[in-house]
């Protein structure tokens, strides 16, 4: 049994990317998250990547942005201690 901590389907489809919210010419809904390697949530709209930590999404815009040009598969799983 994994012992990785996610936040509910339920909480993530609300969460919205606080950059990406702003954004006019993305929609009607823009800054949707989607959860990827267990550990982040992606915002294809802004590219901001916020990482999950206990369990806990961190939705900083300096933690999204700090790991914005990091390739998904380039991730750390889990996400290192915020510094």
């Amino acid at each position: 049994m994994s012992d990785v901590k996610t936040p509910s389907p339920d909480l993530i489809a609300i969460l919205r990317c606080p950059v990406a919210v702003h954004y006019k010419d993305k929609g009607t809904d823009p800054g949707k998250l989607e959860l990827v390697r267990d550990y982040w949530l992606v915002s294809a709209d802004s590219g901001y990547k916020y990482p999950i930590r206990n369990g806990i999404p961190v939705m900083l815009i300096d933690e999204g942005e700090k790991w914005k040009d990091v390739a998904i598969d380039a991730l750390p799983c889990p996400p290192p201690d915020s510094q």
